[in-house]
């Protein structure tokens, strides 16, 4: 009798599980590019972002009709400094503190999660004086913020940074970083602030194009690779990338040094010589990390906890120049604002939202960088034509995290409590 009741309960706690994600989770967020030219408007993208179970945006700049257009949203905000702006921050503690009192809300809305200053400033072959520049510009930006800010200052690198990340336990920086990269661990420690990565799990897939890896790189079953170093078990190129990340900040003596995705994705499509960016190859990708993610796995070295991972992006950016695949990340098409594939982040039962209004002329928008991981060399980038600030109807209160909940969302609370209403009378009754 015990038994047939646990095997009850159990069943109707799957069904439950099953039921679409609703609410957002704090450790799904995403990029939003701007180096294209048929964009919508600001407020029509934070409307769709909303629909979805997505927490947090990065942004590779500051404008304010942009940044703006997120208040009153729930959704947190990690802002962008260029590369050119890291001099003049390092030089200048005034220019460092004009560029935070221009750039962040001085109310609580939107929220202001962290600024990265610069994006994979330190590589092989980087420019050294750069490289010097961006802790002092850091502190000094850091040094800005308002007293018991909880804001973080930070800066992203590729995975070009590690020397070693096969297996994942051999994890190591590269030495000649040293000089740039030992005091930005240091401050990173100091301010409680996170290391942020692009790991692209697509790009390692180029470098070994294999069948096994293709799967391994998707999350799709493969065999396994394990660490002889660790003796853990991968069975995906994401959590292998991450963990060797792990291992070099452990290493360093870093171990409290929390680690952000602050990139990654996968091309749906691509050029003759980029067979495996594809639509389904995408979604697979992305599907199934928003999966892993959900199921707070974490990765074999840090199990239980999911790592903050920006998937990347928004929409597909079309100005931007290299490979076929570079301009094709995007997870909704910029005119109906459908999904490109299903992600499993939307929580509204549909694939996305309606048409988007055309955009507006005003003035330009910065852009952002290419997703590439190897050579991160400065490029001159076009502007692009943004659109006008969101409208009053986005939320009512005005608030942080105002929300009116959907018919949809309604109507899974109510099959929610029904299933559990359900599963306690046959309890009761058998």
């Amino acid at each position: 009798m015990a038994r047939r009741r646990q095997l009850l309960l159990w069943g109707f706690f799957l069904q439950l599980i099953r039921l679409p994600f609703s609410a957002p989770q704090s450790f799904v967020g995403i990029n939003y590019g701007d180096l294209a030219d048929n964009l919508p408007p600001p407020s029509t993208t934070t409307r769709l972002l909303r629909s979805t179970t997505i927490s947090k945006v990065r942004l590779y700049r500051t404008d304010p009709a942009v940044v703006s257009a997120f208040a009153g949203t729930g959704i947190s905000l990690l802002l962008g400094a260029a590369n050119g702006d890291i001099p003049n921050f390092a030089s200048s503690p005034a220019a460092a503190a004009a560029w935070v009192a221009a750039h962040l809300p001085s109310s609580s809305t939107p929220e202001i999660s962290a600024v990265s200053v610069g994006n994979e400033v330190l590589y092989s072959g980087s420019d050294t004086t750069l490289a010097s520049q961006l802790v002092p510009a850091l502190q000094n930006i850091y040094a800005a913020l308002p007293t018991n800010s909880s804001v973080k200052v930070s800066t992203v690198h590729a995975m070009d940074v590690l020397a070693s990340s096969d297996p994942p336990s051999s994890g190591a920086f590269k030495p000649e970083l040293a000089a740039a990269l030992d005091p930005l661990l240091a401050f990173l420690s100091k301010t409680g602030s996170p290391f942020l990565i692009n790991p692209y799990p697509y790009f390692a897939y180029l470098s070994d194009p294999r069948p096994e890896t293709l799967a391994f790189c998707l999350f799709q079953p493969n065999a396994g690779r394990p660490d002889a170093g660790s003796g853990l078990t991968y069975t995906n190129m994401f959590d292998a990338q991450v963990d060797a990340v792990r291992a070099a900040l452990d290493a360093k003596g870093y171990k409290d040094v929390e680690i952000v995705v602050a990139e990654t994705g996968w091309p749906h499509s691509g050029g003759p010589n980029e067979a495996v960016a594809t639509v389904e190859n995408a979604r697979a990708f992305v599907s199934n990390l928003v999966s892993h993610l959900r199921s707070m796995a974490g990765t074999p070295r840090v199990p239980g906890k999911s790592v903050d991972t920006y998937l990347f992006a928004v929409y597909d950016e079309d100005l931007k120049t290299g490979n076929p695949s570079e301009k094709s990340f995007g997870l909704f098409h910029t005119g109906s604002l459908a999904e490109t594939y299903p992600t499993g982040l939307m929580r509204n039962g549909t694939n996305g939202l309606g048409p988007a209004k055309a955009p507006l002329s005003s003035p330009t928008l910065p852009v952002s960088p290419s997703p590439a991981l190897a050579s991160p060399a400065a490029v001159q980038q076009p502007q692009v034509t943004p659109v006008q600030p969101a409208p009053a109807e986005l939320c009512t209160s005005g608030a942080a995290g105002c929300h009116n909940p959907s018919a949809a969302e309604s109507s899974r609370t109510i099959s929610v409590l029904s299933i559990l209403a359900g599963a306690w009378l046959m309890y009761l009754s058998v």
